[in-house]
């Protein structure tokens, strides 16, 4: 957040909708990908240059222009000058930084959503911005990396019996939408195991460790309940408002993305409980464990101080001390000790003290 912030103080004095990438270059170099189909014919090309996609947006087919990369501005200005763009919008898309939002232009929609993933690997999650622009008859996505959870609408394009290809653009959009958010039901699973494998841990053997993955899961799933949040508001916005390129027929498929959205965003609330209650199950174990430790040390000083006593007593030494001349007075005095010892120990464990 911090480098984030850095990076923002490049726009400070800029006029509204220069380009500036705000975020982390996340590759290392941009890739250029369409998808260009209809109900008879499809085709599947990888460009190096933004101009030679620039006959896609001009044509009666659907296509699906991917762009892989956002640190090349050069890039980016010419699809404004090509597509005429407000400036604004190719900002928003920029600032890897935005929350979930809807803008409507006058022959453009513009969806900025938060592609969110579970690394496997180093067993965390993982955040990027995904941008789209829907036109009349192609989206334009922006990616941050390579990489990403529309495998499943690739193949479904592929298939010629697909409801996508027979549909209009803009039901390649909700596909594209819908895909994110079934990622998130899979990203919400393997949070689930991983709050369960800590709350097991918690209980058996409460750590540093432990508590140290708890802040980072509750930062996370913060972010997470933020990016849905906000993708809740996006998604109810889209479907009962009129906007550039949706059609009526496409209302129901919203409403499935919204009831999804709520299922999701149920589910987070849920967990942001649990992760709380672990935290108050973090320090009530530490207090159970200093209070077994304290228990401990009171039942010792309390077994030694009748013990004290007696051995200060006849520690003092005094010459008309009776005890110091008989011949048992040493063994007696160790009896009285185990005696002492043995009561209080008969009494602790009578007590359930021990």
């Amino acid at each position: 957040m911090s480098r984030q912030l850095q990076k923002m103080k490049n726009r400070i004095g800029l006029a509204p909708g220069s380009l500036v990438h705000i975020g982390t270059k996340k590759a290392e170099e941009t890739r250029i990908s369409v998808i260009d189909y209809n109900l008879a014919d499809l085709k599947e090309q990888k460009f190096d240059s933004i101009r030679q996609v620039f006959p896609f947006f001009h044509l009666e087919t659907a296509s699906w222009i991917n762009i892989d990369g956002l640190h090349d501005l050069e890039l980016f200005s010419e699809i404004v000058a090509e597509l005429n763009l407000h400036p604004l919008l190719m900002e928003d898309i920029l600032d890897t930084g935005q929350r979930p939002k809807l803008e409507a232009y006058d022959d453009h929609l513009l969806l900025i959503l938060k592609m969110i993933t579970w690394n496997d690997t180093e067993n965390r999650i993982d955040f990027e911005q995904v941008s789209f622009i829907l036109g009349e008859n192609y989206i334009l996505s922006f990616q941050e990396r390579q990489g990403d959870v529309f495998e499943h609408v690739r193949q479904r394009i592929r298939n010629p019996h697909s409801r996508i290809r027979k549909m209009k653009i803009d039901y390649l959009l909700y596909s594209l939408v819908d895909a994110i958010i079934d990622s998130y039901f899979l990203l919400i699973s393997n949070l689930g195991d991983k709050i369960e494998e800590m709350e097991e841990a918690l209980i058996k053997n409460p750590t540093d460790d432990i508590l140290s993955d708890i802040h980072h899961i509750k930062r996370d799933v913060l972010f997470l309940r933020k990016s849905v949040w906000h993708l809740r508001s996006v998604i109810s916005n889209l479907n009962s408002e009129d906007f550039p390129n949706i059609t009526p027929e496409l209302q129901t498929y919203l409403r499935d993305l919204y009831d999804n959205t709520i299922q999701v965003m149920d589910t987070i609330e849920t967990y942001r409980e649990i992760i709380s209650g672990m935290l108050d199950i973090y320090l009530s174990s530490l207090s159970n464990r200093m209070n077994q430790v304290m228990k401990v040390l009171t039942i010792f000083a309390a077994i030694f101080i009748p013990l004290t006593f007696v051995a200060g007593v006849y520690g003092m030494n005094f010459h008309y001390m009776p005890e110091l001349s008989w011949k048992w007075a040493y063994p007696i005095w160790w009896l009285i000790v185990i005696i002492i010892t043995g009561g209080m120990v008969y009494y602790f464990k009578k007590k359930k003290w021990m």
